[in-house]
């Protein structure tokens, strides 16, 4: 089955009761909440009535939140003035929901099994909808955007090692590596080797190579 390009760019929940849900961005403005008003409704407790807001500008789609009781956060850092959204951002309302913000002209396959059956090891991810999915099984919640650029990195060249300065270019993009210390990586592989393990405890995903850099163990 083709993969499907979004003309206009669109919200996929990523968790929950909503998982695999999308929302057209094709209107001005999208409201998040509990209410049944609003244009994406979130039915738990923790999410307030309206939430948090996304809008269009000349300049491209803003997310901001509405003084909600649980706050917003983008990739992990609460929401505190409106913020521009980058294709793959990872969008937590409250505690309830992980949304996805896909930008036009993106690709995203139609079905959690059209992903797997794309790869050859238990690890699968899903680039544009930001998922990696162990057995079939989602991550859960979504990999930070840093988290996500590593094992991408590594799951994108599985017959090599990846030495510290690709990952350091890669994932801390604009640094040109400067700056990024060895023990900023060596925390980062650790935190993914730990979201891995939430979901698959029996295999490490990224092995060290000393002396060279990270590869991929995918079986």
């Amino acid at each position: 089955m083709p993969d499907k390009m979004y003309n206009v760019p669109v919200l996929i929940a990523q968790t929950g009761k909503l998982h695999g849900q999308s929302w057209n961005l094709g209107k001005d403005e999208i409201i998040i909440g509990r209410e049944p008003d609003c244009d994406v409704v979130v039915p738990d407790r923790q999410v307030s009535r309206h939430h948090a807001r996304v809008w269009r500008t000349a300049d491209g789609y803003f997310i901001e939140d509405l003084d909600s009781k649980n706050g917003t956060h983008l990739n992990g850092a609460l929401i505190q003035s409106p913020m521009l959204l980058q294709d793959g951002d990872v969008i937590q309302v409250a505690l309830a929901l992980y949304i996805t913000f896909i930008g036009t002209e993106s690709t995203v396959p139609l079905s959690v099994a059209n992903a797997v059956q794309n790869g050859s090891g238990r690890l699968h991810m899903v680039p544009q909808a930001h998922r990696v999915l162990i057995g079939g099984d989602d991550v859960e919640p979504p990999l930070s955007p840093p988290q996500y650029r590593l094992l991408e990195l590594l799951y994108r060249n599985p017959e090599r090692v990846v030495s510290r300065d690709e990952i350091a270019e890669l994932v801390w993009p604009g640094t040109m590596g400067v700056g990024v210390s060895n023990q900023a990586i060596d925390a980062l592989v650790r935190r993914v080797r730990n979201r891995l393990a939430e979901v698959d405890p029996d295999h490490a995903y990224v092995v060290t190579v000393r002396g060279h850099g990270f590869r991929i163990d995918n079986p």
